[in-house]
């Protein structure tokens, strides 16, 4: 519990930009193995060893959980493969910036549904016209986007969804980080078989083994470990606002390493996803203290 009266933890404001900018930056690494492997048998070799990092982290004690703790497990793992898959899968089609951007709007449509207040479509509506300028920026040929890539973004933010859902569900049965070296482990079970080819090209290369061990310290470790420690210091709506700096990261990361360019389009459409974002949290917020206050003033009467 955050003690919002002693302001914001910069420990944790830090803990999570450096995790948001590990994410994209373990990405783009991650591509360097596209080649080799594929993406579909990248993100199998990064959620494997991911799960078996954190199984030595956290040594879950897997055979007291019970039997609704292995289904939301399960469902838990197979969210975290769509989202590491299709992630992957998308970032090998279309710019990663653009990519990070489509995905976030999972999450957001999610808060949405989940929301009794009108005013919360605004922000999606925003999220939107993001979406439409990227449309515009492809058919006028500012940039060419390969549709198949935009839709395994889009399947990438769904799965984000359903990660946001799941989770929160597997921490209702299991303290801590219990639930995820499992699940983990479950997501990268889903995805051996649909390129298991990739994943005996890289494992038959061991000069790529360092590459894969940073990808999935950054990818994964790094900022999961991160993000989990910040969310003991920050207010949640501090931290999910947070974590809109990650498209920006991801776009300046592709721009930097990937060599992808980044026109006036482009950032147009990242600050409206990226203001969606931080609009609905702040809505929320505010809405959430105005109820605390409303029963706190009908104590005192």
């Amino acid at each position: 519990m955050v003690d919002r009266t002693r302001g914001i933890s910069v420990t944790g404001v830090i803990m999570v930009i450096v995790a948001t900018f590990s994410l994209p930056l373990g990405a783009a690494v991650a591509t360097e193995l596209f080649s080799i492997g594929g993406a579909w048998g990248v993100a199998a070799v990064r959620l494997a060893l991911a799960s078996l990092m954190l199984l030595v982290l956290v040594r879950p004690a897997f055979w007291r959980f019970s039997g609704a703790a292995w289904r939301d497990i399960i469902l838990f793992g197979i969210s975290i493969a769509g989202l590491n898959g299709f992630f992957y899968a998308a970032i090998d089609r279309i710019p990663l910036g653009v990519t990070v951007a489509i995905e976030f709007v999972g999450p957001l449509a999610l808060a949405v549904i989940l929301s009794t207040n009108r005013r919360d479509l605004i922000w999606i509506g925003a999220a939107g016209i993001g979406l439409v300028v990227l449309g515009v920026e492809s058919t006028t040929g500012a940039a060419s986007f390969d549709i198949i890539g935009v839709l395994f973004a889009a399947l990438a933010g769904a799965s984000w969804a359903f990660y946001i859902l799941f989770s929160s569900r597997v921490g209702q049965h299991l303290p801590g980080l219990q639930g995820l070296p499992v699940a983990t482990l479950v997501a990268a079970l889903v995805l051996l078989p649909i390129d298991f080819t990739g994943l005996v090209e890289l494992s038959l290369t061991p000069e790529i083994y360092w590459i894969a061990l940073v990808m999935a310290l950054l990818s994964s470790v790094i900022p999961t470990s991160l993000e989990l420690a910040a969310l003991r210091r920050l207010p949640r709506h501090t931290f999910s606002i947070l974590l809109s700096l990650e498209p920006v990261f991801a776009a300046l990361i592709g721009w930097v390493a990937l060599d992808q360019t980044f026109g006036a389009l482009r950032a147009l459409a990242i600050v409206l996803i990226i203001g969606a974002t931080v609009g609905m949290t702040a809505t929320a917020a505010r809405l959430s203290t105005e109820v605390v206050e409303q029963h706190e003033a009908r104590n005192h009467e």
